[in-house]
């Protein structure tokens, strides 16, 4: 059986994500820095809850010994808690105000992965997804066709292009990992007001193709869930 943590798991596209792997066979470890919600979204679709802040050092390294203890390993990481912030305009935000969004969307991937590297070494097919948007695409934002060109977020959308690097060289670190970053495309969530024009099955689609795919991923890459997305 397939061991899967997802971190932001407890609604939106983490949650969609733990219900759609779980359906298909996969054990679960739906993580969520809220006890209660994180509980309650588990045991709606048969997962394992885990409580996992990703800003927080211990919070992550109590989780990694949770998992370890119960299971030996992880298979797929999922690396999906995330921010927006608060969208101010570039002239109005400060070095706080990218901090505090880089604390979750940057520093808590590493934080996360760094934790659970030993346990996805334990497994034959270790695989990590990085979820990112569109808006961290330097192609994407600078092409006058997509919506995200006319979008201007630049706590958020400086993070998400930090979140492709971070891919990039954890893929060239370790060759025998399946490590991918993905764009959800425009889903709506929480994150957005739902105001997305996606659904969450489809904003979860590259998500879910990446995982399941095992020894069988590419490594390294940018997708969404129509294929390849510019850098």
């Amino acid at each position: 059986m397939t061991i899967t943590l997802i971190t932001g798991g407890n609604k939106g596209l983490g949650y969609e994500a733990a219900r759609r792997l779980s359906e298909i066979g996969h054990r679960v470890y739906l993580a969520a820095r809220d006890e209660s919600r994180g509980k309650a979204a588990a045991e709606a679709i048969g997962a394992q809850f885990v409580r996992l802040d990703v800003t927080d050092d211990r919070s992550v390294d109590a989780a990694a010994s949770e998992v370890g203890e119960r299971e030996g390993r992880v298979d797929v990481l999922i690396n999906n808690a995330g921010i927006i912030g608060g969208g101010a305009a570039p002239a109005e935000t400060t070095a706080d105000d990218v901090r505090l969004v880089f604390e979750t969307n940057v520093f808590g991937i590493v934080r996360v992965t760094h934790a659970f590297l030993p346990l996805l070494r334990e497994s034959s097919a270790p695989t990590i997804v990085n979820v990112s948007s569109g808006l961290g695409s330097f192609g994407v934002v600078n092409d006058p066709g997509r919506m995200e060109s006319e979008r201007s977020f630049l706590a958020y959308s400086s993070s998400k292009a930090a979140v492709s690097m971070l891919t990039v060289q954890y893929a060239k670190a370790f060759p025998e990992f399946r490590i991918n970053v993905v764009d959800p495309g425009y889903t709506a969530t929480d994150l957005n007001g739902h105001r997305g024009t996606q659904t969450v099955e489809e904003g979860t689609d590259a998500i879910i193709r990446l995982a399941a795919l095992g020894e069988d991923a590419p490594t390294g890459t940018f997708q969404d869930r129509a294929g390849m997305v510019p850098w």
